[in-house]
């Protein structure tokens, strides 16, 4: 038999070894997907930048200008041509216009040098105002209108050749051919070559249909046209002052119902004016009389000027309205407020029934200065804990509270209430007060939607 080989072999357990970059590795990923599932979960906020703004409330109107006005009629008849520029100033001693039994032949201007020619850069301005205001209101509806911008613009450029109608005139005079009878202004006034039946208009006589330009029409007076005697050839303007009436909607009416005067700005030019402001009924109508007593000879021409009311102007810091939320908080007396502790920040005294109470630290959140109350965090607090004046026995339950309006700054990565002062608003935003120690300043930066954001939480 032979002989057997024995081998003993014994498997040993491998010894683990520990590795700390798995670890380590681990730890990382493990922070990745938490923090990536708190970032897909949690409250997103957006961020506004606070800035200076203004919001300026203003209604756009089209009125009915009313004036002391005076239709000239021709004593006889003829071909009349005019003297004085639409607009001018007259005295009772200015040649305005001339009759003649048969139409005139005017020289032709073309001669004339190219610098007579071109237009002054204050004739394209008003031409090109006056073109831009009827562009910016001009409707469908209203169509004649178009013809009132084609009288306004043919006056300024026949205002070009008027001093050479005018020296051919007074060389016809001299001449004596063209039986030219020559008629002065009535009295003193602008003088316009236009009527629309309304220059005898009073303010009781305005009603609704006048001022939205119902049936308005509006006859121009031309050169060397042929007119009968007792037909109008002029009108004067014989005062400064003047009527702008405009009507109302029922919620703007009751808004002016207190208002004596409104700043106003002219969409013909942008010039602005204040006038004196009342309300007056038409039948079922409610009408805004604005008087004026300067700039009526910028639209002396005009029956209808298209205005705004500047009901008003204020500037402060413009934040977004989906950024005010209203928070509550406990009123405390003024004096219950104290320092505590090596810091100097401010809080409260809490009775626990000792004879010693504990200093704990609180924020200001707004002081009213008529009532001396101060406005603490609810959340820092349980309703009915008691507050001890500091030096004193006297204490203070907390129960009363008062709620403010406000926002969530978030300068320092977490929410912070900051209270704000509305001082107005638009659709869109409000106009808060600056300088408040406990609002907002400019440049800060503040959550866009207040809702669902509470004190202190962490912004991603």
């Amino acid at each position: 038999m032979a002989d057997k080989k024995l081998t003993n072999i014994e498997v040993y357990r491998k010894r683990w070894n520990f590795n700390i970059g798995i670890l380590i590795f681990g730890v990382i990923f493990i922070y990745l997907v938490v923090t990536i599932l708190m970032y897909l979960t949690g409250n997103h906020v957006s961020i506004y930048e606070v800035r200076e703004g203004s919001i300026q409330k203003d209604n756009a109107y089209t009125g009915l200008i009313l004036r002391n006005e005076t239709v000239v009629q021709a004593d006889a008849e003829g071909y009349i041509n005019y003297f004085a520029l639409e607009g001018s100033k007259v005295g009772a001693r200015t040649r305005v216009f001339s009759l003649s039994p048969e139409k005139l032949t005017f020289a032709d201007s073309s001669s004339d040098s190219e610098d007579t020619k071109a237009l002054t850069a204050e004739e394209q301005s008003a031409i090109l105002q006056q073109t831009q205001a009827f562009s910016d209101s001009f409707q469908s509806e209203s169509f004649g209108d178009v013809y009132s911008l084609k009288d306004s613009i043919s006056t300024i450029l026949d205002s070009k050749s008027n001093q050479s109608r005018q020296a051919q005139l007074d060389q016809m005079m001299v001449d004596g051919s063209q039986q030219l009878t020559l008629y002065n202004a009535s009295s003193d006034g602008v003088i316009v070559y236009s009527t629309d039946g309304m220059e005898d208009l009073s303010l009781d006589d305005v009603t609704e249909d006048m001022v939205t330009k119902a049936d308005y029409e509006k006859v121009s007076l031309a050169n060397n046209a042929y007119i009968n005697s007792g037909e109008a050839v002029y009108k004067l303007i014989r005062s400064n002052v003047w009527n702008i009436v405009i009507l109302l909607d029922d919620d703007t009416a009751e808004e002016l119902a207190d208002t004596t005067s409104v700043n106003i700005e002219f969409s013909k030019d942008n010039q602005t004016a204040t006038a004196s402001f009342e309300i007056r009924k038409s039948g079922d109508a409610t009408l805004g009389v604005l008087t004026l007593d300067s700039s009526m000879v910028r639209y002396a021409t005009d029956r209808y000027v298209d205005i705004e009311l500047i009901l008003e102007n204020q500037s402060g810091l413009k934040i977004p309205k989906s950024s005010v939320i209203e928070k509550e908080f406990y009123t405390v007396p003024e004096d219950y407020l104290t320092q505590g502790g090596n810091s100097n920040n401010t809080g409260v005294l809490v009775d626990d029934g000792s004879d010693s109470a504990s200093f704990q630290e609180a924020e200001v959140y707004y002081r009213d200065n008529e009532t001396g109350m101060i406005y603490l965090d609810r959340d820092l607090f349980k309703e009915g804990t008691v507050l001890r004046k500091e030096d004193s026995d006297q204490t203070y339950t907390l129960q009363d509270t008062a709620t403010l309006q406000g926002v969530y700054n978030i300068n320092k990565g977490y929410a912070e209430f900051r209270q704000v002062t509305i001082l107005t608003e638009s659709d869109e935003y409000y106009i808060v007060q600056s300088g408040n120690d406990y609002g907002l300043a400019n440049y800060d930066h503040i959550a866009l939607n207040g809702e669902g954001i509470q004190e202190h939480d962490v912004v991603f």
